[in-house]
């Protein structure tokens, strides 16, 4: 199972590469991936196996992959038809069509994603593939960035799904704590300890089912999404992401059906959406339209035969399933054809393709009469099973529950009738009147992934008991007794005589269609209402955001700080609160540089002079730097040190571009509101630590930290070790965010080219090659800002700081220093030849593109993380590696230097960044002024 997921990652990577090369035939070896995977699928059909990888167990974070009867089936429709759909994509494009590798990268990810949501254990590892298949879907939807209409279908498909999730996710962690597990397999083993957490927890869930599934009232992104590509709408929005909530009502099923919201909830809107979904796909026009409000009716109909919670209705449910996928998936591939042959999908334009194409024709209606219900084909089998499942269903409904959903599910299923001979006859009839379009054949490869769906159809229709010994064993998971079988006759009885009916009602709805007009309904409506809602969002936001923020930056920081302070002394007061052991200093020496820092600090609120109002803040942090190393944290001191230096540097690159002084106009009196809020702010903040410092009732767990850095890191230095190996994800989260906020810094600044090279000496249109100065750009700054004594300083102070550089960075596991360190001295090295030499010295010193080196850095980091889970190891754990060499002797080397080094890489491709935008650009605009 992991190598499925890891061979279609590796897909999804090479997938542009191979577009790229080849064009739209490496669709063809894509398609061997999920292929391939298809096969181990079959081989190892209905056994049950198990792979779980210890990540962090404590907090129930771990992948536990499961493969047993439901995961067989889920996994054979999704490889399955992703390899047919992928081959069907290899004649659905052109080679032109724009960013087809993204795309093809795009469908294989989320083959490998679906596969993973199917087979996962753990429910936090199937919320993340969950919320993967949400964002793959986005982008597929979206493929066509450049139409309005797809962008808006990306979107809307992506905002009601994506809060699906978060719903899921919620009762996820509420079932996980009622049960005291996320595993699936725990839930379904355990007797439900009831109450009303398990209540709301699983609405929660179901929420996320019903929203991803689109069942009404969530159901209107999916006719949306038509907009998408036609391959897209096959696999995604018929065989794979629509079925995601199917197949976890499928899987609650066995444990939940008997709790008491659960069949009143997916019964009831599974009905209304069979029935709303039926009788809207009989009053579009748009062939996938069609399809798209048929599979919403079909959907409803699956939801409430896996939802039904007994051994016969989950056998037919299952039995839907596959029908659907097969039906579904070769009719959307079959529009896809018409569209391309035809040039329009409305079935007002077309006529008489059923003469022209009768292999198409042939393998369209082989589908529709599957999805019909007509014998021999598997839907009839499945529709069968299903009717008689809902007769037998007393218990668990009551009679007259039963009663009713047996009719609405007949009625539904005569709408189905005659919508299907409605995409039949719009796709192929003659009209009179209607001009026959000019028609481009399929060629065999184009019309050969529809073709084998469709007797894929006829096929498990004839071998209807081999596929029922297939699909029993998931049945056979549910409570009770299964009687049932899948079997294409099952002589005289009332199931038949229903189907029977149906199929004269239906044609006679189909025949009677102009009864059902062109006007929207009640499901038509909720697009509109999903508009109103965003709308209505939008004006609370735009009415919150003008209270709290008005353009003013004190009252922002009043509002911030305000609630800083309010928040948790109301708390504090109210709370239980245990004594608090103060210790004001360890040596007179911190009392004397607090003194300073406060001086300073009451300073910058009367210095009028912008340079020196910042020159004043920065004391009060290298004030805080000595008392840090004064407490024996040298780490955390040189840190500190680093930190403000650049900080300062940033603030004076920037203040060139304000006047000195801060004029008359901008000054302000001494305000008693802003006084009381700073003291207030100020007295929380130790006051709270204070608190929370004395608060703890067990060992502190830094007593334990300086054993388990030399132990399980390998370092001495337990800051350092903790950065990069203990609290790892931490520290690549910081990076992200720091990597994040570097390029919105610089985008703000550029506001068109967003990176670059920075420009060299020869560049310059005042460069004279030749004359030789101390630095190799210095001869470019104007005389007037030339500092010869600068210029000779920085010649021989830069290579000392880079070695210094690269000595914090090797030595910081075991003494003060790290990839923090070492890139922020290295930064500052950068900056005095920026300083001495201007923008063309920097371009000499460092000519890297300043993206390319947080780029680096990330993938560095993330590398690190990632590549040990290859060798069946936690994510970023550590490898100690010996050796002794020649001339080195004893060698020791820890794994997590490499995360280290991106660490440095990010933060010097960060300081770059602030000195081409904040600096070279700045001083390019100044010029211009």
């Amino acid at each position: 199972m992991l190598a499925i997921l890891l061979a279609h990652a590796l897909a999804a990577l090479v997938a542009p590469a191979a577009v790229r090369a080849v064009g739209r035939n490496a669709f063809y070896p894509l398609a061997l991936v999920p292929l391939v995977s298809l096969g181990w699928v079959i081989a190892g059909w209905n056994d049950v196996q198990q792979v779980s990888y210890a990540w962090a167990p404590t907090i129930e974070l771990s992948l536990e992959l499961r493969f047993d009867s439901l995961a067989t089936v889920m996994s054979a429709l999704v490889l399955g038809i992703g390899a047919l759909v992928l081959a069907y994509c290899a004649r659905y494009f052109d080679d032109d069509e724009p960013k087809l590798g993204s795309f093809a990268a795009w469908l294989v990810a989320f083959a490998g994603a679906m596969f993973g949501l199917v087979t996962s254990d753990n429910m936090l590892l199937l919320f993340v593939f969950w919320e993967i298949t949400t964002v793959l879907s986005f982008l597929l939807v979206g493929h066509n960035s450049d139409s309005a209409a797809g962008r808006r279908s990306a979107l809307q498909a992506l905002l009601v799904t994506g809060a699906g999730g978060l719903a899921m996710l919620g009762g996820i962690v509420v079932l996980g704590q009622a049960y005291d597990s996320y595993l699936l397999s725990d839930l379904l083993a355990r007797e439900s300890p009831g109450g009303i957490a398990v209540q709301v927890g699983l609405v929660l869930v179901l929420i996320g089912a019903l929203s991803k599934s689109a069942i009404v009232p969530l159901h209107f992104w999916l006719p949306g999404a038509m907009a998408a590509p036609t391959p897209v709408s096959a696999y995604l929005h018929a065989a794979a992401m629509v079925k995601a909530g199917v197949y976890l009502i499928a899987r609650l099923a066995p444990a939940f059906a008997d709790e008491p919201v659960w069949r009143p909830l997916i019964l009831t809107l599974g009905l209304a959406s069979m029935l709303l979904a039926g009788l809207r796909a009989m009053q579009v026009t748009d062939l996938k339209l069609v399809l798209a409000f048929g599979t919403v009716s079909q959907l409803g109909f699956l939801v409430i035969m896996v939802g039904l919670g007994t051994p016969d209705a989950a056998l037919a449910g299952v039995g839907l399933l596959l029908a659907h996928a097969l039906f579904k998936a070769c009719l959307f591939l079959v529009v896809g054809i018409i569209d391309h042959g035809a040039g329009t999908r409305d079935l007002r334009e077309l006529s008489g393709l059923g003469r022209r194409a009768p292999v198409l024709l042939g393998t369209a209606a082989l589908a529709a009469l599957s999805m019909a219900g007509i014998p021999p084909l598997w839907g009839f089998v499945a529709k069968e099973s299903a009717l008689a499942a809902e007769i037998a269903a007393d218990p668990p409904l009551s009679s007259a529950g039963k009663w009713l959903l047996l009719a609405g599910v007949v009625l539904g299923s005569m709408l189905t009738v005659a919508y299907s001979a409605r995409f039949v006859w719009g796709a192929f009839a003659d009209k009179p009147g209607i001009r026959v379009p000019d028609w481009h054949a399929p060629g065999p490869a184009f019309i050969a992934a529809p073709a084998l769906l469709a007797l894929g159809s006829l096929g498990a229709g004839l071998a209807a008991p081999w596929v029922d010994g297939l699909l029993a064993p998931y049945a056979q998971t549910l409570p009770g007794e299964l009687t049932g079988h899948l079997q294409l006759w099952h002589g005289l009885t009332w199931p038949l005589l229903l189907t029977v009916v149906i199929i004269a009602v239906g044609a006679l709805f189909f025949f009677r269609r102009a009864w059902f007009g062109e006007s929207t309904t009640l499901l038509g409506n909720a697009d509109r209402g999903y508009d109103a809602a965003l709308r209505a969002m939008d004006r609370a936001s735009l009415r919150m955001t003008g209270s709290v923020q008005r353009g003013s930056l004190p009252l922002n920081q009043a509002i911030i700080l305000g609630t800083l302070v309010i928040l948790p002394a109301t708390v504090l007061a109210l709370g239980t609160r245990t004594g608090v052991e103060l210790r004001l200093w360890d040596r007179p020496l911190q009392l004397v540089i607090g003194a300073i820092m406060i001086a300073m600090a009451l300073s910058a609120t009367v210095l009028r002079n912008r340079l020196a109002s910042v020159l004043v803040v920065g004391l009060t942090g290298y004030g805080c730097g000595v008392i840090f190393a004064l407490h024996g944290a040298p780490d955390l001191a040189l840190t500190q040190f680093l930190v403000e230096t650049l900080t300062l540097v940033a603030f004076v690159l920037v203040l060139r571009a304000f006047p000195a002084e801060i004029g008359p106009e901008q000054q302000a009196g001494f305000q008693i509101g802003r006084a009381a809020i700073a003291v207030a702010a100020g007295i929380t903040v130790p006051v709270l630590a204070a608190f929370a410092t004395a608060a703890r009732s067990t060992e502190p767990i830094w007593e334990r930290i300086p054993a388990a850095a030399y132990e399980f890191g390998g370092g001495k230095n337990a800051v350092n070790v903790l950065l990069v190996d203990i609290r790892a994800w931490d520290t690549l989260g910081e990076i992200s965010v720091l990597l994040v906020a570097a390029t919105g810094v610089a985008s703000l600044v550029f506001r068109s080219r967003r990176f670059g090279l920075p420009p060299r000496a020869a560049d310059a249109p005042n460069y004279s090659p030749g004359k030789v100065g101390w630095l190799p750009a210095g001869r470019l700054v104007d005389r007037r800002d030339r500092s010869m004594v600068l210029q000779i300083t920085t010649r021989l102070v830069f290579p000392t700081m880079m070695v210094l550089s690269v000595y914090f960075f090797f030595s910081g596991h075991n003494a003060p220093g790290g990839g923090f360190a070492g890139g922020l001295i290295a930064g500052l090295a950068l900056v005095l030849r920026y300083l001495a030499g201007g923008q063309y010295e920097l371009g000499e010193a460092l000519p890297v593109d300043a993206g390319h080196l947080l780029g680096a850095g990330l993938i560095l980091a993330a590398g690190t993380a990632t590549v040990p889970l290859l060798f069946g190891a936690p994510p970023l754990h550590s490898v100690i590696l010996e050796a002794t060499l020649p001339v080195l002797g004893h060698v020791k080397l820890v794994t997590s230097l490499f995360f280290d080094l991106g660490v440095y890489l990010i933060v010097l491709g960060l300081v770059l960044d602030v000195l081409r935008s904040l600096g070279a650009r700045l001083d390019d605009e100044l010029v211009q002024s």
